[in-house]
């Protein structure tokens, strides 16, 4: 039998039928990452024990993958919430699920979400240096116009066919690019996604015009030198794009959301504070949360390039798991 490793070396050498034939098996070998995962290749097939699962579906011509982590606290046929988690740009879906970086996967056993984790464009085999489509940025996606949001709606699709979803408790995270994500999808899917949360990535959606309100968190650190909290370009920024600034992209949620009320503290302890403008229409809300240092990264987690610790002000997770639970 060839050996995993062998098995990608032909890949070069054999045919598009048969590279697609054996790409779940490949998935299956690499699945010694973070996640732990293991390819399953039936197609809508219900998924029967908790755990990491990694599934693999055709979309605009393109073979996309994203991981699942069913927390130990399911049972078929009682509705969970889902809450879909994107990676920043030039990362993967293996890195967003890396309890060492988020600790996402700690979290939804804890609170006792489904946790899904798409990866984004990316011309490597490995799906690495993967970027999202989400208007302004980023990278191949972007240049190449791939259709993100029709990929979410496909991988959405694909896990309620599987697990017993709430199809009222869906959201959507994302850090930086992922974070830019979730706010083209509160444009551009506002009847799957109930609310959103961004860190350290603004709205840079090229149009907006939401089929109903959906509620929006933002997370960004004062210091942020890649996506500026004022807008511009940050000096670390790898992109050089010319960023939405947090108080412009607060401020147009406000007024699609209709919210009339002037913004209220909700939050401050040392190092950071939050604020919320509610009630708004349909009963959104949107709020923004600021840490005063912590770069870009999430807080309470640790950034993946040299390790540091983001903001230990505010625990993203549950700030963003606290906004959710209100929808």
């Amino acid at each position: 039998m060839t050996s995993c490793k062998g098995l990608g070396m032909q890949l070069d050498r054999w045919g598009r039928a048969a590279r697609a034939g054996v790409f779940l098996l490949l998935a299956f070998c690499a699945a010694g990452s973070p996640a732990q995962a293991q390819a399953q290749s039936s197609a809508g097939a219900a998924i029967t024990r908790p755990g990491e699962h990694r599934f693999t579906l055709l979309h605009g011509g393109l073979e996309r993958e994203y991981l699942v982590h069913v927390p130990a606290r399911y049972r078929a046929g009682t509705p969970m919430p889902l809450v879909l988690s994107f990676h920043g740009g030039g990362g993967n879906m293996e890195i967003q699920a890396n309890d060492r970086y988020y600790g996402l996967i700690s979290h939804a056993e804890k609170a006792g979400y489904v946790a899904v984790f798409p990866n984004g464009f990316s011309r490597l085999r490995s799906g690495k240096l993967a970027t999202w489509n989400a208007g302004l940025c980023c990278g191949q996606a972007r240049d190449r116009n791939v259709d993100d949001v029709g990929f979410v709606r496909a991988v959405v699709a694909d896990v309620r066919q599987r697990l017993s979803i709430d199809p009222d408790r869906i959201f959507a995270q994302g850090m930086s690019n992922g974070g830019m994500l979730s706010y083209r999808l509160a444009c551009e899917m506002a009847d799957t996604f109930r609310a959103i949360a961004a860190v350290a990535g603004t709205d840079g959606s090229p149009a907006c015009a939401p089929s109903r309100p959906v509620s929006v968190l933002h997370i960004h650190a004062r210091d942020d030198d890649r996506v500026l909290f004022n807008g511009g370009s940050g000096s670390a920024s790898a992109t050089h794009a010319n960023f939405v600034s947090v108080p412009e992209t607060v401020a147009k949620w406000a007024r699609l959301n209709g919210c009339e009320a002037a913004p209220r503290r909700v939050l401050e302890v040392p190092g950071a504070w939050c604020e919320t403008r509610a009630p708004c229409r349909g009963g959104s809300e949107v709020q923004l949360c600021v840490t005063e240092t912590g770069g870009h990264a999430w807080p309470g987690g640790r950034k993946v390039l040299g390790g540091q610790q983001g903001s230990t002000a505010l625990v993203a997770n549950d700030v963003i798991w606290e906004f959710f639970s209100r929808r």
